[in-house]
């Protein structure tokens, strides 16, 4: 996974955003609620939601970590993107996607055709 790969995958997704937050963090958002984070500076490491099951399995691995600020709603960071293989990476990032809209208003849900 790269910051090309990553983009390409999260922009082919329905109704995604991105934007920089913070002055240097690339997110990708559905209906302003972000679903994955990568920074534009320094070494390749993205943030994206899981499930608190799979936190704990990941948070195990080297080179994933709870992601800071937001590990209270199963954020994981993985600071070393070669522990996943491109099927983990595509499986978690749309999962990613798939939770974050999941707690969208249906209201919201309908307007962005997401239903």
């Amino acid at each position: 996974m790269n910051i090309e790969r990553l983009r390409e995958l999260c922009l082919g997704f329905p109704a995604v955003t991105e934007d920089i937050k913070w002055g240097h963090d690339l997110c990708f958002s559905v209906g302003a609620k972000m679903f994955a984070v990568t920074g534009v500076d320094g070494p390749f490491t993205v943030s994206f939601k899981v499930t608190p099951e799979q936190f704990e399995e990941l948070t195990a691995r080297e080179g994933i970590v709870p992601a800071p600020y937001m590990a209270r709603n199963f954020w994981v960071l993985a600071e070393d993107p070669n522990q996943l293989s491109a099927a983990e990476w595509e499986h978690y990032v749309r999962q990613s996607y798939e939770l974050v809209k999941s707690k969208l208003t249906k209201k919201l849900q309908k307007e962005l055709n997401l239903l």
